[in-house]
């Protein structure tokens, strides 16, 4: 068995359906194990894992304050896939808003420059997801 990511994110959601609409359907995500009954999954998608968990459904949480939308202010998941010029052709059939339109960005890392071609979107719960796909590497401007 492949060893997991020693990071696995697990989001509280107020409504599992449409969260697996997002990260399964539109994402690309496939659930690796669930208990219905809890409200629970664990997703995957290449190397990058994620659980969900209904809000309360279980009769538990562990959020450490109240939730309002939108969820995990602050923070954003990047996720790198393969191909994100099919999520992105998703996302625009599907009428969901680019947070960050799609964008070609270089970022400097050390004497090189690292490409991606990335956007960012938002789940139901307001999380933001920023999707990439490597570009490579060039030598750093200056």
């Amino acid at each position: 068995m492949k060893t997991p990511p020693s990071l696995i994110p697990e989001l509280i959601v107020s409504n599992l359906s449409a969260s697996l609409i997002f990260w399964r359907d539109l994402v690309g995500f496939q659930i690796l194990h669930e208990r219905p009954e809890e409200g629970f999954v664990y997703l995957a998608l290449g190397n990058a894992h994620l659980m969900l968990e209904q809000q309360n459904l279980a009769g538990r949480d562990w959020a450490s304050a109240a939730l309002e939308k939108p969820f995990g202010r602050g923070i954003n998941f990047e996720i790198q896939v393969i191909d994100i010029g099919i999520i992105i052709e998703r996302t625009r059939q599907r009428g969901v808003e680019f947070f960050l339109p799609p964008e070609e960005r270089w970022y400097r890392h050390g004497q090189v420059e690292v490409g991606q071609y990335q956007c960012i979107i938002s789940d139901p719960d307001g999380y933001l997801v920023r999707l990439m796909e490597k570009l490579g590497e060039r030598s750093a401007a200056g």
